[in-house]
C-alpha cells in the first residue's frame, strides 16, 4: 500500500567536523532533540560509532536515555545499534529499558556496521558481518517480541533458554534493519518481518541507490518467508537543508559540504570523491541535481520529495540526515521551515484550512454581498 501521507525526523549519526568541544556537542546533539519535539517531529535517530574522529556518539543509547527525560512527543530510536558487535542478549536488554524509560517512545534500529576499525578493533572481521547481523537479528526479534525461550548457538555467540524477565512496555517494539545499498538488510528485513530504514544520499563520487529496487529485494524475502512489507514503515534518509531562496541555501552549506567531502571522506576515509568532468569543489551542485541532498528553498525541498516519493513508489517516513554544513543557527531555522513550510505538505496539516478557502471561493455567491 503506498503512503498518502509522509512523516518527517532526523537521522543523526553524528557527523560532526573535529575542532568542536565533545562535551558540547554532546549538549547540542541533546538540544536538537528538545527542538524536534517542539516542532512536531516524529522520530530522532541517534548512531554508533567508535573511531574516525567525526563520529562522535559510541553509545546511542545513553544519549537517548538522556533525551528521554528532555522530551515528552519525539519517538527515539538507536541509529543503529551495531549488531555485530554486542551479544545480541544485551542488545535486546537495553531496547526493553529504553522502552520503559521512554514509555513506549523507543524504536530499536539495528545494522551491520560499515567503518572497518570499528569492526578491527573489536576482532571482527568485515567479510563476517553480513552474516553475523543475520544471526543476531533472529535472536534479538525473538527476545524482544517473543515468549519463547531461545536456545541459539553460533560461533560468536551462546543463549541457553534465554527469555527477557522484563515484558515491553509497547508491545511489539519496532525494529528496523538499516540498508546502505546492499540487498542484504533489506532481505534481512522480509525474512523477520521488520521495518527498514534506508540511506538515500550515496557516498560522494558514487551513483545513487536504486531506492525502488532495494525495496523489491525486501518484498522478494517477505513473500518467501511468509510476511508482508509495510511500505508505512519503510524510512529513507538523506541530507536536506531548507533555505530563504534556493541560491541563500547553497551558499549557507557549500563549504560545509566541502570539508564533508574532502576532509571526511577522501582525507579520512581515504575514497575517490572525483566525478570525470565536474570540479570538487561543484560536486554538491551534481548532488543536488541527483536528487542525493535536498537543498533549496521551500518549493525546490517540497519538489525534491515528490520526485523522491515517485522514483521510490512510496514510503512512510523522511530523516534528514543531520549535518553541519551550515552554522548552528542557521541549522534550527532549516529544521523550522521544514516543519513549518515543508511537512504540511505531506502530512496534511493544513488541508483542511485550504479546502475551507476553496470552498468559501465556489460559494461565496449564496452569502450576498458581505461588508468589511
Amino acid at each position: 500500500m503506498k503512503p498518502d501521507r509522509i512523516d518527517f525526523g532526523v537521522f543523526m549519526s553524528p557527523m560532526h567536523p573535529v575542532g568542536e568541544d565533545l562535551t558540547l556537542l554532546y549538549e547540542r546533539d541533546l538540544e536538537l532533540a528538545e527542538l524536534l519535539d517542539r516542532l512536531g517531529y516524529r522520530e530522532y535517530w541517534l548512531g554508533e560509532h567508535h573511531s574516525m574522529g567525526w563520529n562522535t556518539i559510541g553509545a546511542p543509547e545513553l544519549l537517548i536515555a538522556a533525551a528521554a527525560q528532555r522530551t515528552s512527543r519525539l519517538t527515539l530510536a538507536t541509529g543503529v545499534a551495531t549488531l555485530p558487535y554486542h551479544h545480541p542478549f544485551m542488545v535486546a536488554s537495553r531496547a526493553l529499558h529504553l522502552d520503559h524509560l521512554t514509555r513506549g517512545r523507543f524504536v530499536l534500529g539495528v545494522g551491520a556496521g560499515s567503518i572497518p576499525v570499528d569492526a578491527r578493533t573489536l576482532g571482527v572481521e568485515m567479510s563476517d558481518i553480513r552474516s553475523m547481523m543475520g544471526e543476531s537479528l533472529d535472536a534479538v526479534v525473538r527476545l524482544i517480541n517473543s515468549e519463547e525461550r531461545v536456545t541459539k548457538k553460533t560461533s560468536w555467540f551462546t543463549l541457553n533458554d534465554a527469555r527477557m524477565q522484563l515484558a515491553p512496555y509497547r508491545d511489539p517494539i519496532e525494529i528496523v534493519a538499516a540498508s546502505v545499498g546492499s540487498p542484504n538488510s533489506m532481505r534481512l528485513a522480509g525474512r523477520y518481518g521488520t521495518s527498514v530504514v534506508s540511506f538515500g544520499a550515496p557516498r560522494p563520487g558514487h551513483p545513487p541507490v536504486d531506492l525502488r529496487k532495494q525495496w523489491a529485494y525486501a518484498e522478494e524475502s517477505a513473500a518467501e518467508h511468509g510476511n508482508t512489507m509495510d511500505r508505512r514503515r519503510w524510512r529513507i534518509t538523506l541530507p536536506v537543508y531548507v533555505g530563504e531562496t534556493r541560491r541563500q541555501a547553497i551558499e549557507d552549506v557549500r563549504a560545509g559540504y566541502d570539508r564533508w567531502t574532502q576532509e571526511y571522506w577522501r582525507d579520512v576515509r581515504g575514497l575517490d570523491i572525483s566525478v570525470d568532468g565536474v570540479p570538487d569543489d561543484r560536486l554538491l551542485d551534481r548532488s543536488i541535481d541527483l536528487g542525493g541532498v535536498l537543498v533549496g528553498s521551500v518549493e525546490d525541498v517540497v519538489a525534491g520529495i515528490r520526485h523522491l516519493q515517485e522514483v521510490t513508489g512510496g514510503f512512510g517516513t523522511l530523516l534528514v540526515y543531520a549535518q553541519d554544513w551550515a552554522d548552528w543557527d542557521k541549522t534550527k531555522r532549516s529544521y523550522e521551515r521544514l516543519a513549518r513550510y515543508v511537512a504540511p505538505h505531506f502530512t496534511g496539516s493544513t488541508r483542511r484550512l485550504t479546502e475551507s478557502i476553496e470552498w468559501f471561493k465556489e460559494n461565496r455567491h449564496t452569502f450576498g454581498q458581505l461588508t468589511p
